[in-house]
């Protein structure tokens, strides 16, 4: 019996420790600033309009500049930089921000601790991101 209940306890931690491996932001602690755009479809206004002023020189700067990193979930299928990630993955970084990938759009940001600075919904104008980045304790201290 005593074997047992190891066997299962050895189980039940392995499959918590690779549900969190699969959250592509245990990762970016520490690391980096992952910025999390959930759209329902392609086409919503909150991502065209963000691709669109990061892609302006100045923006794009600011972005690298603080370690950010681009999260895009478009109909629940994540992509982080543009690359896409496997179906678990983009579960397990809408559990993580505890969004749906059918609801309305949302922009989170995440701070290098792991912890959710912004969750609005969008569109969001990424000069007011580098504001309240620029007024952490970490990016203070650069």
């Amino acid at each position: 019996m005593k074997t047992t209940i190891t066997a299962l306890a050895l189980s039940l931690g392995l499959a918590a420790a690779e549900a969190s491996d699969s959250n592509p932001l245990v990762a970016e602690r520490w690391q980096s600033r992952p910025l999390i755009v959930i759209v329902p479809n392609a086409q919503d206004a909150t991502l065209v309009d963000l691709r669109e002023a990061l892609g302006k020189p100045a923006a794009r700067e600011g972005f690298v500049e603080r370690e950010m990193v681009l999260y895009e979930i478009v109909a629940g299928a994540a992509s982080r930089n543009g690359q896409p990630l496997n179906g678990s993955a983009s579960a397990a970084l809408l559990q993580a921000v505890g969004h749906r990938g059918d609801a309305g759009a949302r922009v989170i940001l995440v701070g290098k601790d792991g912890g959710i600075k912004v969750d609005r919904p969008g569109p969001v104008d990424p000069e007011s991101l580098f504001t309240t980045i620029d007024r952490m304790p970490m990016r203070q201290g650069q």
